[in-house]
């Protein structure tokens, strides 16, 4: 009988001992989403200089982000122009059919080709006519000046600067060619340009986030320093390290949040008004430029390197200042 008791008390001690993680776990999680809503309030505490600070965090977020925007619609552009780049051959004069097809037939066999479109003479001269705007003068020449040519789409792994130009060297090789056009240079031109505003936003990026975490830290340190008895008070009645920096430390949080929403919101209002503006310049060119915005993933993106950037210069602060906080009992 005793051991059965005996087990019963183990049981029951197991079963105090269990319930009380739970509620500790529990206690921890109230406390630590009372110190969350109470940080926002430490916020509205000061809305002037809490408002400054939530604007100078957005407006140093808004300029990589925007330099973001404009490498990856111009990165777009650069892949539209890359999957549409074609070489032009030109063939000999005084061809027959059948040496034309057997030279079609040729190098489409190649495996770096993908298609291949013959134009005639006479589709060339009609093309020219239409495209050109002087259909009337053609008209006054004896005989056809334009040669018959090939187009050929290099496959997707044959159309970037390098390997094009290896094809095109190919081509030109063919007897029934004269010679062959790729106008090349403007991509591998483009494609530095591109390269060297990726860096630029990565260092442009890189200097404003070290800013952004020197602001939210300074703020972090005058809004300790404005609360230094508070701090020696809870020191003194043993509160945890840990129990005083946490709210410190979710301020930094919202206002790292908060600035990444207002970095959102006025890249949204540039996008806006950069369309706007290229909507004159495409009704000129008779083209459609859109700009493409932050996608849903790219904002989520930014609102946690904002919050990941508060959560750092929080931290910084606090874990430097709260601990040279000590009450003094003399």
């Amino acid at each position: 009988m005793s051991l059965l008791f005996s087990s019963d008390e183990k049981r029951q001690g197991a079963h105090q001992k269990q319930v009380s993680v739970i509620t500790k776990f529990i206690y921890f999680l109230v406390q630590n989403l009372r110190q969350i809503v109470t940080s926002i309030g430490e916020i509205w505490r000061t809305p002037v200089a809490s408002a400054m600070t939530i604007a100078v965090m957005g407006l140093s977020l808004t300029l990589p982000a925007t330099l973001h925007i404009i490498v990856k619609n111009v990165q777009s552009i650069n892949l539209e122009w890359d999957s549409a780049s074609e070489i032009s051959l030109f063939l000999n004069d005084n061809l027959s059919e059948q040496q034309i097809s057997a030279a079609m037939h040729r190098i489409k066999t190649y495996n770096e080709v993908e298609s291949l479109v013959y134009i005639s003479k006479d589709d060339a001269i009609k093309e020219f006519k239409s495209s050109s705007g002087f259909g009337q003068a053609l008209d006054y020449l004896d005989n056809n000046p334009l040669p018959a040519s090939f187009v050929v789409t290099p496959t997707s792994q044959h159309r970037q600067a390098e390997a094009a130009k290896q094809l095109l060297l190919k081509l030109e090789r063919e007897r029934e060619v004269n010679f062959g056009k790729l106008d090349i240079d403007w991509l591998t031109r483009l494609n530095a340009i591109v390269s060297m505003l990726e860096e630029s936003v990565f260092t442009v990026a890189l200097l404003l986030m070290v800013s952004v975490v020197l602001i939210i830290g300074n703020t972090i340190r005058l809004s300790i320093i404005s609360r230094k008895e508070e701090i020696e008070v809870m020191k003194l009645v043993g509160a945890t390290e840990g129990f005083i920096q946490r709210p410190f430390v979710y301020t930094g949080i919202w206002y790292g949040l908060m600035g990444g929403f207002v970095a959102f919101i006025v890249v949204t209002f540039v996008v806006w008004w950069m369309q706007s503006a290229l909507s004159e310049i495409s009704g000129l060119y008779m083209a459609d430029f859109l700009i493409e915005s932050l996608t849903f993933s790219e904002f989520l993106i930014l609102m946690l390197i904002a919050s990941g950037l508060g959560f750092s210069g929080a931290y910084w602060s606090v874990h430097r200042h709260v601990r040279e906080i000590e009450p003094d009992l003399d």
